[in-house]
């Protein structure tokens, strides 16, 4: 047995006693398992080396942090309770369109921060009560509004688990705005489709149509989305006309938005919603300095070249079973270091954009499942559900057909590639 094995076994276990035994947070057990790699590496404790990998994340930690800020203020302001009314007032003559546009709501959070605990802490808070109030089972709504954090999580512009993948094998955060966006919406479309046609089969619009002209709620002025505008436009317009606007930098674009949404409304406590937005971000952020210790450890040990090179050898039909673990590691994160990143490798033959792009969708997954089943758990607070794991249950099916989708595009990975580029 090499030493390389013998050292990513005891990294592997570490991570492993320490999250479901001693039941530690999982960006604690990444820093221990970084720690007990270079310990049986004999390295000792090499101090640059987990520093260094402990910021190999910091722009998307700087991402997260102010994408989170900018996210309550738009939730203080009430810029996105406006909007949820807004689409039920506009679609709930169409049901089937009304649970594809709530889905798609859901998911906005996630596309701008790249997490999908977002998706439900804000935009997820608003549209449970709108499919509850239309007719759909309580169960069923936490189901699909733990689905859509997952696809959020995916979707484009922003993708941590992509950026952790691409930190592992050296690949810049480039060109992965169209094969993301195949890896999310369509899924989104079919998973909101499944679960309008399975539970939401009793659908009267003159009742929803009574409790709407019934209910009187104040309609917040356009001038509270121009920070919404102002930040979905901007970066939409550093990517397009580079050469005309100055480049800010995503983190920068989340702050000035927060700062308008200030001006927007009073009673907006800037520092208090700064405070609770890191508290909710912090084991996210936690998470990533420890996956960034942990790709350090492998690569300072050999383990990360070993990883390469046991890939590339392995049987093509054992290549997609390993893609179908991804999500059993029980985080998106944690799945996207230590599964995620020799899979780029075991694909080499084809478009590495597209493969990461359906390995994030198979990762994402992993956080509807147990033992922590963080989705499902916050899902079902919003729906006042005691056992989470009912939530599980009703996801079971949508879970399976989004891995079947990832597996489908990374069967056809080049393929798709070649149709995009």
């Amino acid at each position: 047995m090499s030493l390389e094995l013998i050292i990513l076994i005891f990294m592997l276990a570490t991570f492993a006693v320490s999250v479901f035994v001693l039941k530690m947070a999982a960006g604690v057990s990444l820093m221990l398992s970084a720690i007990v790699g270079t310990l049986v590496g004999g390295h000792v404790i090499p101090i640059r080396h987990l520093v260094e990998g402990g910021f190999g994340f910091l722009e998307a930690i700087l991402i997260i942090s102010t994408a989170m800020i900018f996210m309550r203020v738009m939730d203080a302001t009430g810029a996105l309770k406006g909007i949820s009314n807004g689409i039920l007032r506009l679609f709930y003559k169409k049901p089937t369109l009304l649970v594809i546009i709530i889905t798609f709501f859901v998911m906005f959070p996630g596309m701008l921060t790249g997490l999908s605990s977002t998706c439900i802490l804000t935009t997820g808070v608003l549209a449970a009560p709108i499919l509850l109030r239309v007719g759909m089972p309580k169960i069923a709504v936490g189901g699909l509004i733990a689905m859509a954090a997952v696809f959020g999580e995916v979707a484009p512009p922003i993708s941590i688990p992509v950026m952790i993948i691409g930190g592992g094998v050296d690949m810049p955060y480039i060109g992965f705005g169209w094969p993301l966006l195949i890896a999310s919406f369509p899924i989104a479309i079919i998973i909101s489709l499944y679960f309008r046609y399975r539970y939401l089969t009793r659908y009267n619009i003159d009742e929803v149509k009574d409790m709407l002209e019934s209910s009187k709620e104040e309609k917040p002025g356009l001038w509270v989305y121009l920070p919404l505008f102002f930040v979905i436009l901007y970066m939409i317009g550093e990517i397009r006309f580079h050469r005309f606007l100055p480049h800010l930098g995503v983190p920068l674009i989340f702050m000035i938005g927060a700062i308008m949404g200030l001006f927007t409304r009073k009673n907006v406590h800037f520092i208090t919603v700064s405070r609770e937005a890191l508290r909710s971000a912090m084991p996210v952020m936690a998470i990533l300095v420890g996956v960034g210790m942990f790709l350090q450890s492998m690569a300072l040990t050999g383990v990360r070249g070993y990883l390469a090179v046991v890939a590339l050898n392995l049987p093509e039909g054992l290549r997609y079973f390993a893609a179908t673990i991804m999500p059993f590691m029980g985080s998106a994160y944690g799945s996207a270091s230590v599964i995620g990143v020799p899979l780029v490798y075991v694909f080499i033959g084809k478009s590495a954009i597209v493969v990461t792009s359906a390995l994030v969708l198979m990762a994402a997954l992993g956080d509807l499942m147990p033992p922590p089943a963080l989705l499902c758990a916050y899902s079902s607070q919003i729906i006042n559900e005691k056992n989470h794991f009912k939530i599980l249950k009703v996801c079971l099916i949508p879970i399976a057909i989004s891995m079947a989708v990832g597996i489908l595009i990374l069967v056809f990975a080049q393929e798709i590639s070649n149709f995009i580029f």
